[in-house]
């Protein structure tokens, strides 16, 4: 839209169904999203309007919502869900607090997919090979980009924890500061927006994919959650004398509760469950524990006032909005139903059955398919919509033959 456009307060307005486009750019059936297809309106927050540091012209970014043209919030929006569930919580006179932990691959460019990823030649005119997780080096020869990352994410108000080099083969991770998750999320969204740009400025590829590489860990989205009294601030998982308390029990059971049959909206695509079943300290269950990264619900070290439960099913390649809100839905369910967590587990332990977590999409799509908790906690037009476009994408996939069935099976008899 022109600048002019938008400061007069033209109305900007959009096919409901592009809420249920997939990946590929095709759509569901008609019926999933309104069998008229009508118009939704795109209303621009005022807080997340930017001016784009790293464009060449004068451009600016609007977050939008997608309301209605009644005014309420589509049931299609995933940022709509999650100002949905902070009201629930409002209601009850409580103020969820997220931080979220994003990793993420910088890459050579790759003009052919199907040729495996590369990372950049670095400083001395070699590729990293696997030694370089948490070095202060600059080997690699990423500076420049890094030092226009950390520029843009300044200009846009994005502030920063820690960045660090990860696991992987030129893989790093961001750490963004804690506070109101409708922000948080907005932050996460435009964070992977900037890098991906930055990246083209800088001859590179930035890849937030679950699993890019095999044979080395993959992309998480950690989520970090605590719940405070929205009057007094005073976080509702510790009591006077530090310990925890009956809320953060049951946020935790709530999280086991609805995190199988939340699975699906964790982990939206093929390549998430990649990462799942090959953990690299990526769990495939709904396990809690202090301070073990083998449990999906890690109770990271802490003092009593920063006490928080991290979510660390979530990969890279997930929807914020949507993560966030499912996760914070969950313990809300918990609280809600002073539901009880199982014991915590410590140490090397053996799953149970029933915190096992799908691993495939089609799996994961079933039992979304099958909940009532999900359909209860989001709407039906919500879930049956996002089944039937995940259920393309999985098809999509399903129509290819992989490299790995021609290598191997061409030759069986």
């Amino acid at each position: 839209m022109t600048c002019e456009g938008f400061l007069e307060g033209r109305r900007l307005q959009m096919a409901r169904g592009v809420l249920l486009q997939c990946i590929m750019g095709g759509y569901p059936p008609a019926r999933f999203y309104g069998s008229d297809d009508g118009d939704l309106a795109l209303v621009a927050d005022p807080a997340q309007i930017h001016r784009l540091p790293w464009s060449e012209q004068p451009r600016a970014f609007a977050i939008c919502d997608a309301d209605e043209l009644t005014g309420e919030s589509s049931n299609l929006s995933t940022r709509g869900h999650l100002k949905a569930v902070i009201k629930r919580y409002k209601a009850l006179g409580l103020s969820p607090v997220v931080a979220t932990e994003l990793e993420f691959f910088v890459f050579a460019r790759n003009t052919d997919p199907t040729q495996p990823f590369q990372p950049p030649v670095g400083l001395d005119g070699r590729r990293e090979d696997g030694h370089s997780a948490f070095s202060v080096s600059s080997n690699n020869g990423l500076r420049p980009f890094f030092t226009e990352v950390y520029k843009c994410m300044a200009a846009l108000g994005l502030p920063r924890d820690t960045f660090m080099h990860e696991m992987g083969i030129s893989q790093f991770e961001i750490n963004l500061l804690h506070g109101d998750p409708l922000l948080l999320a907005d932050q996460t969204f435009l964070f992977k927006h900037l890098l991906k740009e930055v990246a083209l400025k800088h001859d590179l590829t930035v890849v937030c994919m679950a699993k890019p590489l095999a044979h080395t860990p993959g992309s998480s989205m950690h989520i970090h959650q605590s719940i405070v009294e929205a009057d007094t601030g005073r976080n509702v998982f510790s009591d006077e004398a530090g310990q925890p308390t009956a809320t953060f029990r049951h946020f935790i059971a709530g999280q086991q509760a609805c995190m199988l049959d939340f699975t699906a909206l964790f982990a939206p695509n093929v390549n998430s469950y990649q990462r799942l079943c090959h953990p690299y300290a990526s769990p495939n269950n709904a396990c809690w524990s202090h301070d073990n990264r083998a449990a999906g619900l890690r109770i990271p070290a802490s003092s009593p006032v920063a006490r928080r439960v991290e979510n660390r099913l979530p990969g890279a390649d997930t929807n914020p909005y949507l993560a966030i809100a499912a996760s914070l839905a969950a313990g809300l369910y918990g609280i809600e139903h002073k539901l009880e967590p199982s014991e915590p587990i410590q140490g090397e332990f053996q799953v149970p059955d029933n915190l096992s977590l799908p691993c495939t999409l089609h799996a994961a799509l079933e039992r979304l398919k099958r909940s009532q908790l999900a359909k209860e906690l989001f709407g039906k037009e919500f879930i049956e919509g996002y089944i039937a476009s995940k259920t393309m994408e999985l098809t999509s996939f399903l129509d290819e033959i992989t490299p790995w069935e021609r290598r191997v099976l061409a030759a069986q008899a």
